[in-house]
């Protein structure tokens, strides 16, 4: 047994490790038994001095996350065998070999059990964002694991975790291939094409976690006028012309991404007069529009990215929903969106609830969406599901 760090617990905060949970808060902890820096790999015990798991150390709220319940001295071992596990899964529902899809989240964190590591594959390329320094720490590995997995399969590696790990560590991270190759801009999702930025663009390149929800929002477009609102790069526009909707607005203050969506679309159907593009901030374009619309999506930004910020985003969603109700026709349906991890299904509801009561409408629910199964949470570990979605009919 190799010697490492040892955590020691407080007695009785070893049951949610016990229960599987994947994190260690600072204020469980009773002692540290050694120096530790963050993104060391640690064991910790409880204060009965028990084994419990092996992470990163990360010295914030969260102080560990876990890699494994069981000791080992072989941490490649293990990353390569979760990189294989996470594919397999992929191949098992039937994304890692279809025809109609060349684009899917490959490993998504705590759901395929490599907390702090998101990997997302777009025909060939694998855009990896490190969300912990101790994930970055293993960075060789898990290029290699990756390599050994998809063999072939992999054409080129990006990094893109300037914008995800501290900003303490900017100095030593760049946006970088980390394995050379031709870098495909245009991925197949549903039969639908799409031109990507993998290197410069919003997460990794697409919203590949709408998927599902795209490929519903098109079955429910045919003949109907769609307002897609922070609409990125047109991904649920195209889906609603696919869908035969006579008029599709798309509403995004990038310039960039709307330069893209007019593209996705003409990469679709050609020069197709049911669209219209407008880089104008959303509120803006709400404020100042008579337009009345069929369909509405709403698919912010994180409007919470930490606990503090919940309920100036609660209130957030309450004013834009609200706005929508009041604007869409009688009969006509929103898709409302939440991906901020800190805001829970129930809160997203009760905001959705006093923007309804604020505009006066009757609104039954549909759908309860959520992000596809290449997005898996871990039963036990809940915090995982951060996309919330409810599709509303309003009377």
């Amino acid at each position: 047994m190799s010697e490492r760090i040892k955590i020691i617990l407080k007695s009785g905060k070893e049951q949610s490790l016990k229960r599987y949970h994947p994190w260690i808060f600072s204020g469980a902890i009773k002692e540290i038994k050694g120096a530790a820096a963050e993104g060391d790999v640690v064991d910790v015990f409880s204060n009965g001095d028990e084994f419990l798991a092996t992470g990163h150390y990360a010295g914030g709220s969260i102080a560990v996350r876990i890699l494994s319940f069981e000791h080992s001295d072989d941490l490649t071992s293990i990353l390569h065998n979760r990189i294989l596990a996470a594919f397999q899964y992929r191949q098992d529902i039937g994304l890692a070999d279809s025809k109609d899809n060349n684009v899917y989240r490959l490993i998504n964190a705590e759901g395929d059990g490599l907390p702090g590591l998101v990997v997302d594959y777009y025909d060939g390329t694998a855009v990896i964002q490190f969300h912990s320094y101790g994930m970055y720490r293993e960075k060789e590995k898990i290029t290699e694991g990756l390599k050994k997995t998809l063999g072939k399969k992999l054409k080129t590696v990006i990094d893109r975790s300037e914008s995800t790990l501290p900003s303490k560590y900017a100095p030593e991270t760049k946006d970088e291939k980390t394995v050379k190759g031709i870098v495909s801009n245009e991925v197949i999702e549903n039969g639908n094409r799409f031109i990507v930025d993998l290197e410069e663009g919003q997460k990794t390149g697409f919203y590949i976690d709408q998927r599902e929800n795209r490929k519903l929002l098109g079955a429910l477009s045919s003949s109907r006028s769609v307002l897609n609102l922070f609409g990125y790069t047109g991904g649920f526009s195209v889906y609603a012309i696919r869908g035969g909707a006579k008029l599709v607005h798309t509403v995004d203050s990038s310039a960039t991404a709307i330069a893209l969506a007019i593209q996705n679309v003409q990469l679709n159907f050609g020069e197709n007069l049911s669209h219209q593009a407008f880089c104008e901030d959303v509120s803006q374009f709400l404020q100042k529009t008579r337009d009345p619309y069929d369909l509405i999506i709403s698919d912010p930004p994180a409007f919470a990215k930490h606990q503090r910020a919940l309920e100036n985003a609660l209130q957030g969603y309450k004013r834009l929903n609200a706005r929508i109700f009041e604007m869409i026709k009688p009969g006509g349906i929103v898709l409302t969106f939440s991906c901020s991890q800190v805001v829970s299904r129930e809160n997203f509801r009760k905001s959705i609830f006093a923007a309804a009561a604020n505009a006066s409408r009757r609104i039954k629910i549909m759908h309860q969406l959520s992000q596809p199964p290449d997005h898996p949470v871990s039963i036990y570990h809940p915090e995982g599901e951060y996309l919330k979605g409810l599709v509303l009919y309003v009377e």
